[in-house]
């Protein structure tokens, strides 16, 4: 059965899209501890990157670097709350999922710092 909402078109279906997009952030906010700390994190990190007297590609690079960590701590939070959705027994395939979501961040948390000891470097 597909979706009710699929057959709004143009700005209502913008409209939408945006309101369930700040609802995802929200509930990610409020249920996720991680995603929370990275919140943080971006906070601090973009406003130095602006600060820091890099070119304007540096700061493109370090501001882009983090804000994918938000991009796939969300995406991994979705992951997660799906895989308790369908069971919250142990299951291989299960733990799976989650530690390979968990990869995703920590190689996104990696990015970060690579990119960040590059462009400094660079300067």
């Amino acid at each position: 059965m597909e979706s009710p909402y699929k057959g709004k078109t143009g700005m209502v279906r913008l409209w939408n899209a945006f309101g369930y997009s700040l609802a995802g952030f929200r509930a990610a906010y409020k249920h996720e501890d991680a995603f929370r700390q990275e919140v943080l994190l971006t906070v601090i990190l973009i406003p130095l990157a602006l600060w820091l007297p890099v070119s304007l590609l540096g700061k493109a690079l370090m501001i882009g670097s983090v804000l994918l960590v938000i991009i796939v701590e969300l995406l991994n939070s979705a992951i997660e709350a799906t895989v308790d959705r369908i069971s919250l027994e142990n299951h291989t395939l299960a733990k799976r999922a989650k530690d390979i979501g968990s990869s995703a961040v920590l190689m996104s948390l990696v990015n970060v710092l690579v990119m960040w000891v590059l462009v400094l470097l660079q300067h």
